[in-house]
């Protein structure tokens, strides 16, 4: 995918954006004494994408992001096709500003493609120790147990192949019918029948949130162990319906001081991504918006790692 240089400076022009509804100030009152949490802190970078590597790892940079979270799948920043060409070089511009690409967010789900491969292997030649995988769904008309053991053995193979490059694969828990993982309980059986820390979850609070509006903590406490990498992201029930709607960070329906409270006490170290979803990330036109956007949630989530 090719991306034509924006210029940065129209980004930086305006110093803030009031996103969404205000915070509650007890949102943000802590009651905690212990230290903050020290976690690194990336961001998704689907909503900044319209942006050249060089430009987007300033702009990240400039918002105080330790790296990224990058895209490298259909559509993504760096398509699968061109990754031998293409990520090295979004490699060295992140690496340029001193940042890292602390998660690369990709289709994989097996391992038998061999643009697959290419993926995870040009990514662990240039350093990334972890990636987020495709989703996979269940096949409506075959039982759910016989498909559980399907999909532990391509887990299973997937591993075989990271291990030795030195690169992780993560599954995240999304919400939504027939989805593995919806739930968490289906992912933690896969998980938990591989070795310890070859594969894991990338724990996403919103997604618990929706599928487990008061259940999520012992969701949490059940993949606690396979935490390897937290996404921080907040929505509200639309009115009149069923349906979650991206908002900003502190606003929504997520139980963030609880959520951080149990973070803490999990003396969870690994990193963290923000992912900022509420606005549409197709429409260049909106690429300011979402850059303050971003900068008004990372500001939300300093605060609440205190």
């Amino acid at each position: 995918m090719n991306h034509e240089p924006v210029s940065r400076r129209s980004f930086f022009h305006t110093s803030s954006l009031v996103a969404g509804a205000p915070l509650l100030p007890c949102l943000l009152a802590h009651s905690e004494t212990s230290d903050p949490l020290k976690n690194e802190i990336c961001v998704f970078n689907k909503p900044i994408q319209h942006l050249n590597y060089r430009d987007q790892a300033e702009v990240v940079a400039e918002l105080g992001f330790d790296g990224i979270e990058g895209t490298v799948r259909k559509g993504g920043h760096v398509t699968p096709e061109r990754v031998t060409g293409d990520l090295p070089k979004q490699i060295e511009a992140l690496k340029s500003h001193g940042l890292s690409m602390t998660i690369m967010t990709t289709d994989v789900n097996e391992i038998e493609s061999e643009i697959h491969q290419s993926v995870i292997t040009t990514a662990a030649q240039l350093g990334i120790k972890r990636f987020r995988m495709g989703g996979i769904k269940y096949d409506p008309t075959t039982p759910i147990p016989a498909q559980l053991e399907s999909i532990k053995k391509t887990f299973s193979d997937l591993v075989s192949f990271c291990e030795p490059l030195g690169i992780q694969p993560l599954y995240q828990n999304h919400a939504g019918a027939g989805r593995l993982g919806a739930g968490i309980w289906d992912l933690y059986h896969i998980l938990n029948s591989l070795p310890p820390g070859s594969a894991g979850i990338a724990y996403d609070i919103r997604h618990a949130t929706v599928e487990g509006a008061q259940s999520w903590p012992t969701e949490f406490d059940l993949m606690r162990p396979h935490f390897g990498m937290v996404y921080c992201k907040d929505f509200h029930w639309v009115p009149g319906s069923r349906k979650p709607q991206n908002v900003p960070l502190g606003t929504g329906m997520v139980d963030y001081l609880a959520f951080i409270k149990r973070l803490r006490k999990s003396s969870y170290t690994g990193p963290i991504s923000l992912h900022m979803e509420y606005k549409n990330h197709r429409d260049p036109a909106l690429m300011k918006e979402s850059i303050e956007a971003i900068r008004s949630d990372k500001k939300t989530l300093d605060k609440l790692l205190k």
